[in-house]
């Protein structure tokens, strides 16, 4: 029993590894159908998510059709905003941003979200700041670190790890270098800006969460108007039409893999593993992210790792786990207060004290 025990507690660990590899195989494999067969981002997200809810859409239907809430008009209309910041803007900056840059660069930042949530927490008084407190004041630090690597992985490319040479190499002319560092720079805006979106998601599904806690449910909604806003996106973007026909090699496995992996398989274990750990445990694995993406970027795109890219990742690594621990230990001080001031805990405490 102990062995088994041991092992349940052991699969939210793996599941939470796996996704972390899920993510990064999606960034991969779109920046190698973008970078060698120039397949088009916006005609990239856009089939995947209508993919997505073909498959998601009927299944929501037929698992929720006892227990699934009537869908109001209101209701409606915040899945249309939930798929505006967390598909239409957040998916195109991503794959914008990677297709600048790197899938490295792609996972470094996204450990800004849990710094940007927290100002926008305290922007719209989702969250009280009170500069006194030794607590808020971890928060702060934590958060000026975060968006610290994040300036700093996004404007300093640095020298390649391994050969830390300080003037550009004579094999590589200097405007080519500065159209390098220049895209460097415009993947790391975007990704910057998909952290932002991500945090807005997280905060506005909460919400959504509180009145509406049907999760396959909004998830489906979710991609539906998702891929309708990208279709009318892409209409708009896209001039090429040869942009839409996609070959039978890495185009379509990248869609199917994002469609498939990427939201139904992933949106299912994180979805699992809050219910059993809860939204810090989950949080918690997203610098790994950052480490399986440099090796896994290195081992099959032949890329090469820079200075920059490390020290700024690392820097932001600190910073994200320094507010997730300062919102650990302010929520383990709220449950001790609420224990303590808890009438019913009080009541049961007595009588265990005083039996013999």
């Amino acid at each position: 029993m102990g062995v088994r025990n041991y092992l349940l507690e052991c699969i939210p660990f793996a599941a939470m590894v796996i996704v972390e590899f899920l993510a990064v195989g999606l960034t991969i494999l779109s920046k190698v159908a973008m970078s060698t067969k120039g397949m088009n981002h916006f005609v990239f997200v856009l089939y995947s998510n209508a993919l997505a809810t073909f498959i998601l859409l009927p299944s929501s239907f037929l698992i929720n059709r006892s227990t699934r809430q009537s869908l109001s008009f209101s209701l409606l209309g915040k899945f249309f905003l939930l798929s505006l910041v967390g598909i239409t803007i957040m998916q195109n900056c991503v794959f914008i941003g990677i297709s600048y840059s790197s899938p490295t660069l792609g996972s470094a930042m996204s450990n800004l979200t849990p710094a940007i949530t927290f100002v926008l927490a305290v922007i719209f008084r989702m969250e009280k700041l009170d500069v006194g407190s030794s607590i808020s004041q971890i928060k702060i630090v934590g958060t000026v670190l975060s968006i610290s690597g994040a300036l700093l992985v996004t404007l300093y490319k640095g020298a390649p790890i391994g050969s830390f040479q300080t003037e550009p190499s004579t094999s590589q002319p200097l405007l080519s270098l500065l159209a390098e560092t220049s895209n460097w720079v415009i993947g790391g805006l975007f990704l910057a800006t998909s952290s932002l979106s991500f945090a807005v998601w997280n905060i506005a599904q909460a919400a959504i969460l509180k009145s509406y806690p049907s999760q396959l449910t909004i998830l489906a909604f979710y991609c539906l108007f998702g891929t309708i806003q990208c279709a009318i996106l892409s209409l708009v973007a896209v001039k090429d039409p040869n942009a839409w026909n996609l070959s039978t090699d890495i185009e379509l496995i990248s869609i199917i893999y994002s469609a498939t992996f990427g939201s139904v398989v992933t949106f299912s274990v994180l979805t699992w593993c809050i219910d059993r750990k809860g939204p810090l445990f989950v949080t918690m694995f997203k610098p790994v992210g950052i480490a399986i993406a440099a090796f896994m970027s290195v081992a099959f795109l032949g890329e090469t790792l820079h200075a920059g890219s490390v020290i700024g990742a690392l820097v932001i690594a600190i910073g994200f786990y320094t507010v997730l621990w300062a919102q650990s230990k302010e929520r383990h001080g709220k449950d001790l207060e609420f224990d303590e001031l808890s009438p019913s805990s009080s009541d049961q405490a007595s009588p265990l004290l005083e039996s013999p």
